[in-house]
């Protein structure tokens, strides 16, 4: 939850939709608070990914539609989707990042950039609108949480491959398969850069080499010619 400082109302940041009835550039600087926040917490996870795994994978910051609490915050959640905390199908599509429910920052953050005429407008199909990122932030507090509630029984599939799975433990085993796949390219990925790396130095130090032998040459030359 953003910081509330003087003169903010809390009602106002009950939700992500009632935050957007709010005056359009206060909305906007109290989003933008919240991404600023979150950039040290996502450093520090990506830390603790290359400790413990060897590499760093996509992290996703945004809004659930329909939140779950009765204050504004946004969530911070990682692309593997394997955690142990992750039990149900409602939970899995609530942070989809492909179905409509999970509103990412980046795309919330673009509503704020079409003209008041775009801004105050209503779209008829959210899901399509974010697709398209022509959504606009008053639909938000406009559309009844029936239309984004009814993602969350959408059938579950990959969002990598989209590829359906009949249940949570299949998809969780799909999905690892896909994020190990994803961590072994990283990785060699990584081997090939260092390998590149060290034949880079190795060609500096020889032509260090090379330089020194050639000056060493030319001033043997110099001497033999002055005597």
């Amino acid at each position: 939850m953003p910081r509330l400082l003087e003169g903010m109302e809390s009602a106002k940041y009950r939700n992500l939709r009632s935050l957007l009835q709010w005056d359009r550039e206060r909305a906007k600087a109290t989003i933008l608070r919240l991404q600023q926040d979150s950039k040290q917490i996502i450093e520090d996870i990506e830390d603790e990914m290359i400790r413990l795994h060897g590499f760093k994978w996509k992290i996703w910051t945004g809004f659930h539609a329909v939140p779950s609490m009765e204050h504004l915050h946004m969530h911070i959640i990682s692309s593997d989707f394997i955690s142990p905390s992750l039990k149900n199908k409602k939970h899995y599509n609530s942070f989809h990042p492909k179905l409509g429910f999970f509103l990412h920052l980046h795309d919330v953050l673009e509503w704020f950039e079409g003209d008041d005429e775009v801004y105050q407008s209503v779209s008829s199909n959210q899901s399509e609108a974010l697709t398209r990122l022509t959504c606009v932030s008053k639909q938000m507090s406009r559309l009844p949480s029936s239309e984004y509630e009814r993602l969350l029984k959408e059938d579950l599939s990959c969002w990598r491959c989209k590829v359906s799975q009949k249940n949570i433990p299949t998809l969780k085993a799909h999905l690892e398969v896909e994020w190990k796949r994803e961590q072994e390219k990283a990785i060699l990925h990584q081997k090939r850069k260092r390998v590149e790396e060290d034949e880079e130095d190795q060609d500096g130090e020889d032509k260090e080499k090379d330089d020194d032998t050639a000056k060493k040459q030319r001033v043997g030359g110099e001497e033999e010619g002055d005597h």
